[in-house]
């Protein structure tokens, strides 16, 4: 295997929790009998189909560690020391089954997670250092996870992306339906609703030791070293683009790139289309739900990135 296929391998892996081959469950979109939430010309189908997620789900992570009921819960429950990129695995397959999924795709994937929830609880010492109980179905900490992840979205398509139909608003608007299928009630739908939401959960925010060992390890995952350099730009994007109040908390600055002399922008934009370019054009995944929408009758051109 030549160094070329290496690196596309690794790259692979680094998004299957180390497995060499394609996920079987990205081929079953093909199936369903519906084109579920998302149509290909969607807001969300245009956002989640570029490569701006990936700078998304660095900075999604970083955002919801400062919630100490969601840290605790990742902190007790989740093999982010050992498996920090089955997580990350996880979590793609859980945005890629209601993006690209069937109906009933979305809602049984989304069912599934839900069930996991059952089993996260315990206690946590809140802001004002008072311990309260907490299990990961608790509604505010669904919101709060929903949040984290539709600003991520919004902030770096926004800043390394391309046009979204219909504009931020109608992504979060869109992205919606994704918080009501985990059992969110009244989720945000335009831009200044999601800002709203989120300034409201300021009081409850908070850094701890948790928080900064997560830090760690989201700031040096356990990547191959041909990877490591574009996860640095990747995470400087990440953190560029949070709102400077959660920064702060974080104890973060925007990181210096070092070696690489190009604005964050320009280099940040440079490594998603390596990542792009290693990937190919378009994943499996998305692949197969255009066959499903094709075989119903629907529509499965190429979205704007």
């Amino acid at each position: 295997m030549g160094l070329i296929d290496t690196w596309k391998l690794q790259l692979r892996t680094t998004f299957t929790d180390g497995d060499p081959a394609i996920p079987q469950w990205q081929f079953e979109f093909e199936k369903g009998d519906d084109v579920g939430y998302f149509p290909v010309d969607s807001a969300v189908w245009t956002v989640h189909s570029s490569m701006t997620p990936t700078v998304a789900g660095i900075r999604a992570l970083l955002l919801q560690t400062l919630h100490p009921g969601a840290m605790a819960g990742v902190h007790a429950h989740s093999g982010f020391r050992e498996e920090p990129l089955g997580r990350l695995a996880n979590t793609i397959r859980w945005i890629f089954t209601v993006t690209y999924g069937s109906t009933e795709a979305a809602q049984d994937g989304s069912a599934f997670v839900q069930r996991l929830h059952t089993r996260v609880n315990g206690t946590y010492l809140d802001s004002r250092g008072e311990e309260r109980p907490y299990s990961a179905g608790d509604p505010d900490l669904i919101r709060w996870v929903h949040l984290a992840f539709t600003d991520a979205f919004v902030a770096s398509h926004a800043a390394y992306g391309g046009r979204i139909p219909g504009g931020a608003d109608q992504y979060v608007a869109e992205w919606a339906q994704a918080g009501e299928v985990m059992g969110l009630e009244d989720p945000p739908r335009s831009e200044a609703e999601l800002a709203s939401q989120l300034a409201a959960f300021d009081a409850e925010l908070t850094d701890s030791e948790q928080v900064q060992e997560a830090l760690t390890y989201i700031r040096r995952p356990p990547l191959p070293r041909s990877q490591r350099l574009g996860y640095q730009v990747l995470f400087a994007g990440a953190v560029a683009t949070l709102d400077p109040r959660h920064r702060e908390l974080l104890g973060l600055r925007v990181p210096s790139l070092g070696p690489v002399r190009l604005p964050i922008r320009t280099a940040v934009r440079l490594v998603l289309g390596v990542i792009r370019l290693g990937l190919g054009p378009e994943g499996p995944a998305e692949k197969a739900a255009k066959t499903r929408i094709r075989r119903l009758g629907g529509s499965a051109g190429t979205t704007a990135h």
